[in-house]
């Protein structure tokens, strides 16, 4: 990286305020939280939603595949616009606003259209709020507290993914002691309360979370900005995109345990089972991002992300071979979740942190943006490529094909910074 530059992010149009802990920071991690209550009470949810609702698992990864491109280029878009008229705070609150709109859609589906436009508006709002959020949080803080910064926040922000399944999967048990008309019944009445904390969370950032930077550049230029972004950032894009095409949605990890679950338990009980493993999951990754944020401050954030990606690759050869000898025991299955909620714990901690490290502060949101681009057209693909090949041919090769494409990132990413 060059001296201008190295300068530039170590001396931001604002200092930030004293303590890496500061309103913004605490304000942003209370705020996702909120927001993950809500869209992570779907996420456990939806693939028992779909059961029994007789939809395929090649629609499932067609449905969060798009949800996840639908994210990706709304991602672009925001940082651009962001950057360009200095308006973060107010983007964010739009998009924290449409997550339970988005949810109350899902609520009220009873095909996969339904269910398609739902899950896309959330994850629209997801895609505006992301890396404007994210560019606040990091101009609020210094740069060597980058990472426990963002570890704090990803743990805050997975506490909401903790407590929301959770509680769903709780309410799904009580509410099926209730008299209902059909077996989708249960999930409805969980996807409808899932909605109050959503609407908490614009209530959170509008009233606790300062935006540090606020300064217009209207003379920024789409293209020709993403041009100038620096080739190392290019190509660090590139090994995170292959990474990407294989690192499928943990929708498809929690059918995968409902499918293998189903022959012992029964599909409600399965689903509800798979529920609370990815409740550990989020546990495992609550409990790790800070820790693993302050490891990478101290040894290089790129050294651990390229370990990240390593666990990744793991939990993609553990589910294909789950499916292959059709592991229907809890405690593996658990062990499975547990290296999966690792491997995220460090990818959402340490891709925005070696972001900032390669960019310059007035590019960062755009910069963001191609991030989240990059992540979600590849998990277009992976998803919606494990869904049809799990249902067209088997969900071995599916998950085997993920592990191979998510190795080849992996060597990328360390060939790019060895």
């Amino acid at each position: 990286m060059s001296e201008p530059t190295e300068a530039a992010l170590s001396a931001p149009t604002e200092e930030p305020a004293k303590g890496w802990l500061n309103r913004t920071v605490a304000g942003a991690g209370i705020t996702s939280a909120l927001g993950d209550f809500c869209y992570e009470t779907t996420t456990v949810i939806l693939p028992g939603f779909l059961a029994v609702l007789g939809i395929p698992a090649a629609v499932l990864g067609i449905i969060e595949g798009i949800a996840d491109a639908v994210a990706a280029f709304t991602k672009m878009v925001s940082g651009y616009i962001a950057d360009k008229l200095g308006h973060r705070k107010l983007l964010v609150l739009l998009g924290y606003g449409l997550t339970p709109v988005g949810q109350a859609l899902i609520a009220l589906a009873a095909g996969w259209p339904l269910l398609l436009l739902g899950r896309s508006v959330s994850w629209f709002g997801k895609g505006l709020r992301g890396p404007l959020r994210d560019a606040i949080v990091i101009q609020a803080v210094s740069p060597e507290t980058r990472g426990r910064a963002f570890g704090f926040h990803r743990a805050a922000d997975t506490v909401g993914a903790v407590a929301g399944p959770l509680l769903g999967v709780a309410l799904l048990g009580w509410a099926q002691g209730l008299h209902w008309d059909s077996t989708a019944g249960p999930f409805r009445l969980v996807l409808w309360l899932s909605v109050i904390p959503g609407a908490l969370a614009v209530l959170a950032f509008l009233t606790l979370v300062q935006d540090p930077q606020h300064s217009p550049n209207p003379a920024l230029k789409f293209f020709s900005t993403l041009r100038g972004l620096p080739a190392r950032f290019k190509r660090y894009l590139g090994a995170v995109g292959i990474f990407g095409v294989g690192d499928f949605s943990h929708s498809l990890l929690i059918l995968a345990a409902t499918t293998l679950l189903t022959p012992k338990l029964g599909v409600v009980k399965a689903a509800q089972v798979a529920g609370l493993l990815y409740v550990w999951r989020n546990v495992v990754q609550v409990i790790t991002s800070y820790p693993i944020g302050l490891l990478a401050d101290r040894i290089g954030h790129a050294s651990v992300l390229i370990s990240g990606y390593v666990l990744g690759t793991l939990t993609a050869v553990l589910t294909a071979l789950a499916f292959w000898f059709r592991t229907d025991s809890v405690p593996l299955l658990a062990g499975l979740f547990f290296i999966a909620g690792l491997y995220v714990a460090v990818q959402e901690a340490l891709e925005s942190t070696v972001t900032a490290e390669m960019v310059e502060p007035d590019k960062l949101a755009l910069s963001y943006g191609a991030l989240g681009t990059v992540n979600g057209g590849a998990k277009f693909l992976s998803s919606a490529t494990v869904g049809l090949l799990w249902t067209a041919v088997s969900p071995v090769l599916g998950f085997a094909l993920a592990a191979a494409l998510m190795a080849v990132g992996t060597i990328a990413l360390r060939r790019l910074t060895r």
